[in-house]
């Protein structure tokens, strides 16, 4: 395997419902971070409330970026993300079949 020189980190928002809870995350890998999550293996609180939907993402080069990008994220009222989610996305549609699409037909 090659080794990389520019590597991809991502701050994502997914959520179960248009409004409904919050799971913000950062990962070295976001096709298999949401294939995890789509299959109900994320981790236990995004399985239990069936939060599968991608609703926001952010790009990064490195990882100390996204981390300190997920803190803030993290401590922003519900409101700020819920803007934030809309600025981008306000239909709430779920990213992630339109990236899973993309990537499945290349």
């Amino acid at each position: 395997m090659a080794n990389r020189v520019y590597h991809n980190y991502w701050v994502y928002i997914i959520t179960n419902k248009p409004n409904g809870l919050l799971y913000i995350g950062v990962t070295g890998g976001l096709d298999d971070r949401m294939e995890r999550h789509v299959s109900g293996e994320g981790s236990k609180f995004t399985s239990k409330y069936k939060l599968k939907t991608l609703v926001y993402f952010e790009e990064f080069q490195y990882v100390n970026d996204a981390i300190s990008r997920e803190k803030q994220l993290k401590n922003w009222h519900r409101k700020w993300k819920i803007n934030l989610i809309e600025e981008s996305n306000p239909n709430w549609i779920n990213l992630w079949e339109q990236l899973d699409s993309e990537t499945s037909s290349e």
